[in-house]
């Protein structure tokens, strides 16, 4: 599998090798996390080259798997690595000025990221199975942590307790920082956690996720602590915000673009008057990075296909007053789309 990976970034490009020191690149094409590390394939195979730290591990899982294991030679630098090629593809929005320079007095270079953004947008089943698996942790951890949730708490408060139940439920960390935000805070859609204290009647947004196997999970959800009997407003716009987010899923088909399927929200919440309110894409490709191929948004070209996995996350943000956003991480199945995470979407009110 890993093998097969590699060979269809080779094939894609025309060059003589392909080179990466990018994190999530290298994990992608080896299944191996690490710190550091290069990976070189070339005619002759693949190569990947590390420290000590992460000489044995690496050896004990990829050697197996057909690829070469090397440290890394004392005093070389990673551009020394493409001596002798005519033409190294590296994705060059994955390195700094400074690499490009010394990778440029090697060999000719051209870019590699395309490739890989068409490669890692489509899941293969054994990826699947670990954004699932992540999903599935994320929904039950949620569900977990609704019981844990008093009055007084922190944004921070809050924020760890679900972080430790995902931690808890098998997740080896979070897919990014967790935003808990409670009342008018919301209406950041990436309010900064912070130390404000949950109160009664309050709104409580949560965008959290998981890393299982190294793949991300990607939900929000947005309730109610009480009902002080002053959300009228907040109610109606749940329930818009809820039926952009099921339309989508309804009517979101294979060989839509990333707009089209945005539109299908988009439009909808125009006919409430709120998509002024809407303030950022549908979605995102969800993956090794919680933010990959493809893109989901208002001009977006890429085309939706099955095995793609990406987010489902309309929403609306008055400023000052409220912000209400629903989100699933969803794949495409036989051209429709099946929602990965699935705890429940009607307004809670604790």
């Amino acid at each position: 599998m890993i093998l097969q990976r590699i060979e269809k970034i080779f094939n894609a490009l025309n060059a003589d090798a392909v080179f990466t020191t990018a994190d999530d690149l290298r994990f992608y094409l080896t299944g191996f996390e690490s710190t550091f590390g290069c990976v070189l394939t070339d005619k002759n195979g693949t190569t990947f080259y590390t420290d000590s730290r992460y000489l044995e591990a690496a050896q004990k899982k990829l050697s197996p798997a057909g690829v070469k294991v090397e440290e890394m030679p004392r005093g070389k630098r990673p551009s020394d690595l493409l001596e002798g090629y005519k033409k190294v593809a590296v994705p060059f929005s994955k390195i700094t000025a400074g690499e490009y320079l010394a990778y440029s007095k090697k060999a000719e270079l051209c870019d590699s990221a395309a490739a890989f953004d068409d490669a890692m947008a489509i899941k293969e089943q054994c990826e699947l199975d670990c954004i699932k698996a992540a999903c599935e942790v994320t929904d039950k951890s949620f569900v977990q942590l609704l019981g844990r949730i008093k009055e007084g708490m922190s944004e921070n408060d809050l924020a760890a307790e679900l972080e430790y139940l995902m931690r808890l439920n098998g997740a080896s960390g979070t897919s990014f920082s967790t935003i808990a935000a409670f009342g008018k805070n919301a209406s950041v859609p990436h309010h900064e956690t912070g130390s404000d204290k949950l109160k009664f009647g309050d709104s409580i947004l949560i965008d959290f996720g998981c890393k299982v196997g190294g793949y991300c999970s990607d939900c929000t959800r947005t309730f109610l602590f009480g009902d002080d009997k002053k959300h009228e407003e907040f109610k109606k716009a749940y329930a818009d915000v809820l039926k952009a987010h099921m339309l989508v899923k309804e009517k979101l088909a294979c060989g839509m673009t990333g707009g089209q399927a945005d539109a299908i929200a988009r439009d909808y919440l125009k006919t409430r008057g709120l998509d002024k309110y809407f303030t950022h894409a549908l979605g995102h490709g969800v993956g090794v990075n919680i933010h990959e191929a493809p893109k989901v948004s208002p001009k977006s070209e890429d085309v939706l296909k099955d095995g793609m996995v990406f987010s489902d996350e309309p929403g609306v943000y008055i400023a000052g007053e409220l912000g209400i956003r629903i989100e699933d991480t969803v794949t495409l199945e036989g051209g429709k789309a099946v929602s990965l995470t699935d705890s429940d979407k009607k307004l809670l009110i604790l």
